[in-house]
């Protein structure tokens, strides 16, 4: 990986957890900056967030490479799999969240909200194979990646936080 683009990498990884730590706490709760929690790799932490979000772009970039180029229309998607039905429920409530984000100013309810959708993702994506799957499964599996991903990327980019597409 070149040098800049690594560097482009460790500054959107470094200021994206510094707001995400500040951001994920209850604004009446006691601060504690640490820098080891900000930049863990797991837990309710950016770096885990803009890695799960890497994770899911890197399934298309899988699928482009494997059969060609992917659709960018969504394909019909059916949830046969409770870890499906689980995703695309919880990717259902992200207005819901947003709204009472907004109404209650508490922007920690939205890193909740984007920790808990990361860690459905991870059950879905463990239990559902996604590019192994045959036609018509693999382009519903594909869709429900692509929502998943495009809630990931606005929720970070309403924290303000970069997502980018490689680690």
């Amino acid at each position: 990986m070149p040098l800049d683009t690594r560097r482009q990498i460790a500054r959107a990884v470094g200021i994206g957890a510094v707001k995400y730590a500040d951001l994920s706490q209850n604004r009446t709760t006691d601060y504690v900056f640490s820098w080891p929690k900000m930049l863990a790799m797991t837990g309710n932490t950016a770096p885990y967030m803009q890695y799960a979000y890497v994770r899911m772009r890197s399934i298309f970039r899988k699928a482009e490479a494997n059969v060609g180029a992917t659709s960018q229309q969504p394909a019909k998607i059916t949830l046969e799999h409770p870890a499906e039905l689980d995703l695309a429920k919880y990717l259902l409530r992200f207005g819901e969240t947003l709204q009472a984000v907004a109404d209650d100013d508490k922007p920690n309810w939205l890193t909740g909200y984007l920790y808990e959708l990361a860690g459905r993702f991870s059950v879905f994506y463990d239990d559902c194979p996604v590019l192994q799957s045959a036609e018509p499964l693999r382009s519903s599996r594909l869709s429900l990646c692509r929502l998943t991903a495009d809630v990931m990327r606005r929720g970070l980019n309403l924290l303000g936080i970069a997502v980018i597409e490689q680690m």
